[in-house]
Order: structure tokens, then sequence, then C-alpha cells
């Protein structure tokens, strides 16, 4: 049986978890994920992972931040003030909200505090500073 390799296209079935056991997403329910191993449309480290593995076989593989969604930093919190908010908008924690980079590309950011001056904005990715799991299936190669 022939061995995923760098070049080839797979299909695979995953569930990514944080360490804690926690699903944040799984195509199980859904078509298989189909990517190029070397292409860079998927983490380096689930592509790495997944070389060597034969049609059926399954693996669950570790990637630390640095390989997934990197460090969580400090300076992407900014604070500011509640009334650089439009006055009737309910602000609360936990809320994501849309805004656009200078250079118009879009940038999501999360409500991590709300008082009666500031809102503190995070633009993290939330699963930035996370060692997450992928339990990875190879269904097939293309």
């Amino acid at each position: 049986m022939s061995q995923a390799k760098d070049g080839d296209k797979v299909k695979v079935h995953y569930t990514g978890k944080l360490e804690n056991g926690e699903v944040f997403d799984s195509s199980k329910d859904r078509q298989p994920l189909e990517f190029e191993i070397g292409g860079g449309n998927v983490m380096p480290g689930v592509e790495k992972g997944i070389i060597g593995m034969e049609i059926g076989d399954t693996k669950s593989i570790q990637i630390p931040p640095e390989d997934a969604f990197g460090p969580w930093r400090r300076e992407l919190l900014v604070d500011l003030k509640r009334n650089e908010f439009p006055e009737n908008m309910n602000l609360t924690v936990g809320q994501k909200l849309q805004m656009r980079h200078m250079d118009g590309d879009p940038l999501s950011l999360i409500i991590t505090d709300v008082n009666e001056d500031t809102v503190t904005l995070d633009a993290n990715h939330p699963l930035a500073g996370k060692t997450l799991v992928f339990d990875v299936e190879l269904i097939g190669i293309v």
C-alpha cells in the first residue's frame, strides 16, 4: 500500500481538540478535508503528521502553539474609549467584532473587558497560545 508523501493530494477526516479534550472543529459530519501535502493550505504540523500514513491509518498529532496559531501576544490587546463606539451598541465580554485594517483586510476581535470608560479588544486568534491535538484518519490519496 502506498504512503502519503509530500506533493500528494490527500483526503482526511479530522477532529481538532485542545489538550483538555475540548473539540473546536471536526469534519466527521462533513466531507473529508482534501488538500495537497506541502501546499500550505493546512497547518504544517498536520501536513508533516500525515506523511507516511497509509489509507485507513489513524493518528493523533500534537501541534505546539508556534506551529499552530502562534503564541498569545499581549500587544494584540487594545483598550479603546467607550465613547468611540456607538452609544446604543450593547458591548459584552466574549462578543466578537469585525473591523478592517487600514489596508482593508478584515480583522476579528473579541471583547475581553467592558467598563464605564474603556472596552478591551483582543486581536489574538482564539486558539493562539494553545497546543492543539488533531485526530486524523487518512481516507484517500488522490
